[in-house]
């Protein structure tokens, strides 16, 4: 077994990320409606203006599987948000009286 020094250098080129996870300019919840409902969870509920699956919602938030699992879960029992299933995904996306809730903090999302 014979190991060289003489090792080529790698080169990669690097892309920013942009679409629909990118979403660099997202502002966080109200902080009163995170007062209400948690930050972690208004944040959820607030991203949630436009359908998206549990996998988006975990890369946009950067929370666990689990913790995104269970705050849509308490959104769902509460009614304020709905999910239906699309192919092999389910996406989640907010009722009336969610969109109400987070519109009433002056955040249309």
């Amino acid at each position: 077994m014979a190991v060289g020094s003489h090792a080529r250098p790698r080169y990669a080129v690097v892309y920013p990320c942009s679409g629909v996870l990118a979403e660099a300019g997202r502002s966080r919840a109200p902080e009163a409606l995170g007062r209400l409902l948690g930050p972690a969870r208004a944040d959820v509920l607030v991203l949630l203006g436009a359908p998206k699956t549990t996998t988006q919602l975990v890369a946009l938030t950067g929370q666990g599987l689990g913790s995104v699992g269970r705050h849509l879960k308490v959104l769902f029992d509460a009614r304020l948000v709905q999910r239906r299933r699309t192919g092999r995904s389910v996406l989640y996306f907010r009722t009336d009286a969610g969109d109400v809730l987070v519109r009433a903090q002056g955040d249309g999302g």
